[in-house]
């Protein structure tokens, strides 16, 4: 046997994945090697770090447009010039998920659900306790009183299901709040994304830019937004860096407004004005929905 037929001979063989006969190292049909083993950890290592940390290029040079050229990085994609780049979605869940685990590991208070901060953690309350009975203060409990009988109005079975929250020891109230806000909050920003770019679509009605390229410009400027806030938070101390980082985030969204969608500075101000209500407000909505869902389920 020839050393060319031996080499056909190892190379044919039936596709592991959708089990057609090929030759070469790779299936004709769907692309899979036809010679796989169980990676070693070298393998493995290579594998994960030219795929997800982009030694090829595409992280860095994502990162320099994303972080210094506001907008630019959206352009390129609207323009064609993407393969250089790593993808908006992934760009955006990936700040994201960095954003919410920093978030996470630094304590930051971000829900504090009624009582006093030195009230006692494991007393339970029960309905119509007294202040002195159970260390939460008269206008938690007035406010707590006023809600549960509004609700019971309405709909007796949420009103049940806050009381029964409502209830729980303060420590406990804040454990679940907490879980349910890293739980829900992620998804309920990400469900935002075509809202924003909705908003986009009609602050420009009448410049020819079709859907897509709106909520591909908010992946993008989302992204921006976690990584400075993660920056933020993890610069704690740093007053300087600090202002820096808060004046860079300010700046760079109507700059990239301008530099993807072009007009006059007075009107792109102005757009972003409306843009950042708009966005707060729904920001503020969606939020709280989801935070009080998952708490009353």
């Amino acid at each position: 046997m020839t050393t060319d037929a031996l080499i056909e001979h190892q190379h044919a063989a039936a596709c592991k994945n959708c089990g057609v006969t090929t030759n070469g190292n790779f299936c004709h049909q769907c692309g899979q090697a036809t010679h796989l083993h169980v990676p070693s950890a070298r393998e493995f290592l290579h594998e994960f770090m030219a795929h997800y940390v982009a030694i090829e290029g595409k992280l860095w040079r994502s990162l320099k447009l994303l972080l210094f050229k506001p907008g630019l990085l959206s352009r390129e994609y609207i323009e064609g010039r993407r393969v250089r780049y790593v993808e908006p979605l992934r760009l955006y869940l990936s700040f994201s998920i960095i954003f919410f685990a920093v978030m996470k590991l630094s304590g930051v208070e971000i829900i504090n659900v009624g009582g006093r901060t030195d009230a006692p953690a494991a007393i339970s309350v029960p309905a119509g306790a007294q202040p002195s009975q159970t260390g939460e203060s008269a206008e938690f409990l007035k406010v707590k009183e006023e809600t549960v009988a509004w609700l019971g109005k309405r709909n007796q079975a949420v009103a049940a299901r806050v009381e029964r929250y409502l209830n729980l020891p303060e420590a406990q109230r804040k454990e679940a709040a907490k879980r349910v806000f890293y739980s829900y909050t992620p998804y309920a920003i990400f469900l935002m994304m075509p809202v924003f770019a909705l908003y986009l679509k009609l602050l420009y009605l009448g410049k020819g830019r079709r859907y897509g390229e709106h909520f591909l410009f908010a992946l993008h400027s989302n992204a921006f937004a976690f990584l400075m806030l993660s920056l933020f938070i993890v610069a704690d101390g740093w007053n300087f860096v600090r202002l820096v980082l808060l004046a860079w985030l300010v700046f760079y969204l109507p700059t990239a407004m301008r530099r993807v969608y072009g007009g006059g500075r007075t009107m792109t101000a102005l757009r972003w004005i409306v843009l950042m209500f708009l966005h707060l407000v729904t920001l503020v909505s969606f939020v709280v929905t989801a935070v009080l869902s998952g708490l009353l389920l």
